[in-house]
């Protein structure tokens, strides 16, 4: 009989989908203050939240943009990391901007924009690097 997947692994299989060095940069970034902080995340935000049947990658990135734009500004580094998580899962960059624009009924409008402000360094930093 095969064991399960890990939540640890079933987390590690989708980081590699979205960003390969996300763990390695986690670590070592949080995990002197921190010990297992990475892992921990991985773990649990990716291997038992976003491994979960029901919603597909892609939906469930962005439902995250979505949230953290909704958070407002200061949310903006995890709000970028996340849009080219969102990317990678296979989204649109008019996907992505019409569920941030969206925010701006539930969020308010400066949370939108500062949003899309988000998007688009991001979007434009992935243009620099393309080239």
């Amino acid at each position: 009989m095969t064991n399960p997947k890990s939540a640890l692994d079933s987390g590690r299989d989708i980081v590699a989908t979205l960003n390969p060095a996300l763990e390695g940069q986690l670590a070592e970034k949080y995990d002197t203050l921190v010990p297992d902080f990475a892992e921990s995340l991985v773990e649990w935000a990716y291997g038992r939240h976003y491994a979960r049947p029901g919603l597909d990658l892609k939906t469930r990135q962005l439902c995250t943009i979505s949230a953290l734009t909704v958070l407002g500004g200061q949310t903006a580094p995890q709000l970028q990391v996340n849009i080219r998580h969102t990317l990678a899962a296979g989204a649109s960059r008019t996907e992505i901007i019409e569920a941030i624009w969206q925010m701006a009924v539930y969020g308010g409008l400066p949370a939108a924009i500062n949003g899309l402000n988000a998007a688009q360094e991001c979007f434009d930093a992935v243009d620099a690097e393309a080239t």
